[in-house]
């Protein structure tokens, strides 16, 4: 009896421990929140405009990290993301400038973003080559088109745009709230409630196992990357709805802030039955609102390369916090 008792107050030590853990980013988010408010004030700067910015930037970093959890959970990465969210946004551009027609635009923006991802599950799957490798070689690829068709059209710094008037109506935060809104519960539904969510946890826990229970990793890649290039579209689009115009710069950082925000959000890179949805969007709030309170803190011609050393230093000690809530001896259920 004693024995058992003792067990008890262990797993129940346990259980609350891993509790805190997992509520870490939420409490971190609301901390980083306030954080920025009182710096920002001190700073003498116009609070409402700030927050705005950081919606702007954060919204676009949520929705394609959301899209980009799928391929996350199967326990690899797809580090194109952010040249296929410039490519996106500029073939949409493009067909605007050429049809002037607006849902035109947002066909071949979303369609961009699919067939991106597509292309690189497939070719993942017909030449047996890691995705992330694949997706490595579609960043330059695509960053290069891309590039190439800017340079073309608008010069190397003018860049190409659409006529602001045409976005100004959907640029105010209800609309692109409900953007988002609609998106991650899309995502949550599916990866949550159904199979194919259930399934890529499997994957990405165990794929030798999955595979020997009947499960083909072939399907579901392609389901998360299809769900993955939906969130890029959608990121593509906000990207255009906050600034109408395209430069070969537009997106660069995404691709690997996409690793530091689903972190941030307390979800472990090697994906598994611990992926959660929420992550993206937890974490790609806090990482706009941690590196612009840097930038606001840290005021000299500097300011950029600091903010990504002390940004690193976050990331290694949020890698090390949550891997506690991980070490057990329990396999996950």
């Amino acid at each position: 009896m004693g024995a058992k008792k003792y067990e008890g107050k262990k797993l129940s030590k346990h259980s609350v421990g891993q509790f805190l853990i997992s509520a870490l980013p939420f409490f971190a988010l609301v901390v980083l929140f306030i954080v920025f408010c009182v710096v920002v004030q001190a700073k003498g700067y116009r609070l409402d405009r700030y927050l705005e910015i950081v919606f702007d930037e954060g919204v676009v970093l949520a929705v394609v990290a959301t899209g980009a959890i799928f391929i996350y959970t199967l326990g690899t990465f797809d580090i194109s993301l952010g040249a296929s969210t410039l490519f996106s946004a500029t073939m949409g551009v493009m067909v605007y400038n050429a049809t002037e027609n607006f849902l035109l635009m947002i066909l071949v923006i979303f369609a961009s973003g699919i067939m991106c991802s597509l292309f690189n599950s497939v070719l993942a799957s017909v030449f047996h080559i890691p995705a992330f490798v694949t997706t490595v070689a579609m960043m330059s690829v695509l960053s290069a088109i891309a590039g190439q068709i800017i340079t073309t059209n608008g010069g190397a710094l003018g860049g190409i745009s659409i006529p602001s008037a045409i976005v100004k109506p959907l640029d105010v935060p209800s609309v692109k709230i409900i953007l988002l809104a609609v998106f991650f519960l899309l995502c949550l539904f599916v990866f949550n409630y159904t199979k194919v969510g259930r399934r890529q946890k499997f994957i990405g826990g165990n794929p030798l196992c999955a595979t020997l229970t009947g499960i083909k990793y072939n399907k579901y890649a392609i389901i998360a990357f299809v769900m993955a290039g939906l969130g890029v579209g959608l990121g593509a689009l906000l990207t255009l709805i906050y600034t109408p115009s395209v430069t070969t710069t537009t997106a660069s950082s995404i691709g690997m802030n996409i690793f530091i925000a689903i972190v941030f959000g307390g979800m472990p890179i090697s994906g598994g039955a611990r992926s959660r949805i929420y992550a993206a969007l937890v974490g790609g709030f806090s990482y706009m609102l941690l590196n612009d309170v840097l930038e606001l803190v840290i005021d000299s011609s500097a300011a950029y390369g600091l903010t990504q050393v002390i940004s690193a230093v976050f990331f290694l000690a949020v890698v090390y916090i949550t891997g506690m809530n991980y070490r057990t001896k329990m396999l996950p259920r």
